[in-house]
């Protein structure tokens, strides 16, 4: 395999020597206790923060040897350092970023603009370069940009981006509390009932925002991102470039229902104030869980990695007391809270006596589908595209987008959509290059970059069989001919790659099926529904037993809201006890 078979460079070695091995998150020098106020498994540094600032002495346990679950940066190949999982920064809450310090912490971001670059496989006229398609912070030169491909789309992408704006701003109330307290509503005394009124305020400040733009929100939550698209533009390169963020991520095409919240996911963040952008975090994603850890360890919270956890202890009262880890160790602690996918919660940790039949049912039905496979790539020489050619190896503005490739026609992303529900990878895969070293010099060597291919689409099993190694060097072959097409040179800079595909992201990072979201976003399992209906406000059918990580409200990649919104419910709880 090539990742085996690497050869490094001198500067390469030497970088190595300095760089060290892979980046780890050490335990604090504190011993592990035999009895918390709260253990959080799987990482969850946020959550604990919270709970040690509510007064709860809070213990993190880490199976991994680094801590972050998919945000962490990995040193691969020598003097290669990257963000091996997660790759972008975006949806980290304001007010979390504000009240850990993240920036005191040691948090550093690199903000990208342009934002998105699109290049185009076609030949040049009159011996000019392809066409491409780049959009940034910018308007007049997004307009610019759009005009070579139609001059009514130019016109409109303004008024399409406040449209944008306006749908996505309505979620934000939505995102830093817990959903609905239904049955607090809708049954109990009056006093009861008052109180779980205030559970109303933000959907009711949903709809405020939102004002006329109701039916709109409503339309672009459920409806396929095409039919929203093809409203608004004619130009296939720019309705093609849009709706890669309908359906990142996500095993659906732009013509699926419900694939225009995906969009208004992806563009509802924020990040250092600029709404909707993304950004790099200094020495990778593992830069934002050193940070939030630094910052919870500040508070009191004792973090161990290399704690992998057995089973949650559950006592003669059906309440949980605590964890069991696989080397023996008992812990005990009042409150339990897991930072894994539900699936590995209920199925793989929890005492299986313990929870009603009917429940694990509902468990085995949440959709985990995935379409992703990540190959990291170290390369020696910067990629240089044919639509956009840079002498002497230096980085233009486009290389410090997310790259589309594979994305200027919808045609294109359908076709691998089917591919993939058909059981096969894509032969003509979505890629979405990114290539965070053009920013920080601290990921790869001098002169050498380090390259992420986010692909899709790609089943959990081809054909109904596992993935071989075969296979995904077979996948990673047809990926890097695509990128060659439109960046020849780039196979023969490839020093290494680290090819993880639905069933790798699950075994190494926890990701069931694969997801990074903890769960599909459809809207079968979102808001009130997620993961279930009956779990959507973090607590679970045992008692001390709680819900903190993605596949929680407000779901994955909105960093922070999670463990928050659990550590409000957990402090509730415990304050009625």
């Amino acid at each position: 395999p090539a990742m085996a078979a690497a050869v490094w460079t001198d500067r390469g070695r030497r970088a190595a020597a300095v760089l060290g091995t892979v980046t780890r998150s050490t335990s604090s020098h504190t011993a592990l206790k035999p009895q918390y106020d709260a253990l959080v498994i799987g990482g969850g540094e946020t959550c604990a923060a919270y709970l040690q600032k509510g007064g709860l002495k809070t213990a993190v346990l880490e199976r991994r040897h680094v801590l972050g679950g998919a945000a962490v940066t990995e040193e691969i190949f020598p003097g290669f350092r990257f963000s091996r999982c997660s790759y972008l920064l975006s949806l980290l809450r304001p007010h979390i970023y504000a009240d850990l310090e993240l920036k005191k912490h040691g948090l550093k971001v690199y903000m990208r603009d342009p934002h998105a670059y699109t290049p185009m496989l076609e030949e040049g006229v009159g011996g000019a370069p392809p066409r491409s398609l780049t959009l940034g912070a910018d308007l007049a030169m997004n307009q610019m940009e759009i005009g070579k491909f139609s001059q009514k789309d130019a016109q409109a992408f303004s008024e399409f981006i406040a449209y944008l704006d306006k749908l996505a701003g309505a979620i934000h109330p939505l995102l830093d509390a817990p959903p609905i307290d239904i049955p607090g509503v809708t049954a109990g005394s009056l006093r009861k009932r008052l109180a779980a009124a205030k559970t109303l305020r933000p959907i009711i400040k949903c709809g405020e925002f939102l004002g006329v733009n109701i039916p709109d929100f409503y339309e672009i939550v459920t409806a396929p991102i095409m039919k929203i698209l093809n409203r608004w533009f004619e130009s296939e390169p720019l309705r093609a470039t849009l709706a890669t963020d309908a359906v990142i991520g996500a095993m659906t095409s732009p013509s699926n229902p419900g694939s225009g919240y995906v969009l208004l996911h992806h563009v509802m963040g924020e990040l250092e104030k600029e709404k909707g952008a993304w950004g790099y975090v200094e020495g990778g994603m593992g830069g934002v869980s050193q940070a939030i850890a630094s910052s919870a360890r500040s508070r009191g919270v004792d973090i161990f990695t290399e704690k992998d956890v057995e089973q949650v202890l559950v006592d003669s009262d059906g309440a949980a007391k605590g964890v069991v880890l696989k080397d023996g160790t008992e812990i005990h602690s009042k409150v339990v809270l897991s930072n894994a996918t539900p699936y590995v919660t209920f199925k793989n940790l929890t005492p299986q006596a313990a929870l009603s039949p009917e429940f694990l049912k509902a468990v085995d039905q949440i959709d985990y589908t995935s379409p992703v496979t990540k190959i990291n790539v170290a390369v020696d020489k910067l990629p240089n595209f044919l639509a956009s050619p840079t002498p002497d190896d230096k980085p233009g503005p486009h290389h410090q987008c997310s790259i589309h490739l594979n994305c200027e026609s919808v045609e294109v992303l359908e076709t691998a959509y089917k591919e993939a529900m058909n059981g096969r990878p894509s032969a003509r895969p979505m890629l979405e290059m990114t290539i965070p070293s053009t920013l920080d010099p601290t990921l790869a060597p001098p002169g050498c970059h380090v390259v992420s291919l986010f692909t899709q689409f790609t089943p959990y099993h081809i054909e109904g069989r596992e993935w071989t190694n075969q296979d995904r060097e077979a996948f990673a072959d047809t990926a890097f001919d695509w990128v060659e097409q439109y960046a020849p040179g780039f196979k023969k800079s490839v020093v290494g790659r680290d090819i993880l595909a639905p069933p790798d992201l699950e075994r190494i990072f926890g990701l069931t099926g694969g997801n990074i979201f903890h769960g599909s976003m459809s809207l079968d399992q979102l808001y009130l529904a997620r993961p279930l209906p009956s779990l959507s406000d973090y607590r679970s059918p045992i008692k001390g037993l709680y819900l903190c990580g993605s596949g929680c409200h407000p779901g994955g990649g909105v960093m922070g809201s999670p463990g928050w919104n659990a550590a409000l419910t957990v402090m509730a709880d415990l304050k009625r006890r």
